[in-house]
């Protein structure tokens, strides 16, 4: 079965690091977007960013911009969040998924049909 399991969340100060990884079991995904969405307590999901089957191209939220880098190596199934300069407001569950359908646009939810199970970053102020 496909199995996408999410690690590096924690508890950081403000203006500190993170790095987020995702690995994929059962199948490989070398060809599919794989991207980051997060949701905040009270929020609903929201994107954060996304990268492509070969790492050639990436996408961001104005939010992350500058402070964020996503990159994946395909030899390992895996995708990854670099998150620098954290803010209280990047709080939230953070969640990978693969983008199995093609759509229009990959900043929404729309596409994405394997989800891994979140992990948590909390930043304090």
């Amino acid at each position: 079965q496909v199995q996408l399991i999410e690690s590096g969340g924690g508890l950081v100060q403000a203006g500190g690091s993170l790095r987020l990884s995702c690995r994929a079991s059962g199948r490989t995904f070398d060809s599919k977007i794989m991207g980051w969405f997060r949701q905040a307590p009270g929020k609903e999901r929201e994107f954060v960013a996304a990268v492509s089957g070969s790492g050639d191209s990436t996408y961001y939220a104005d939010s992350v911009k500058g402070r964020f880098t996503i990159s994946r190596d395909n030899a390992k199934n895996t995708v990854y969040l670099q998150m620098n300069s954290l803010k209280p407001e990047d709080t939230a569950v953070y969640y990978c998924a693969v983008r199995t359908r093609v759509y229009r646009v990959v900043t929404t939810e729309t596409g994405y049909d394997y989800w891994g199970q979140g992990t948590q970053v909390t930043v304090s102020s």
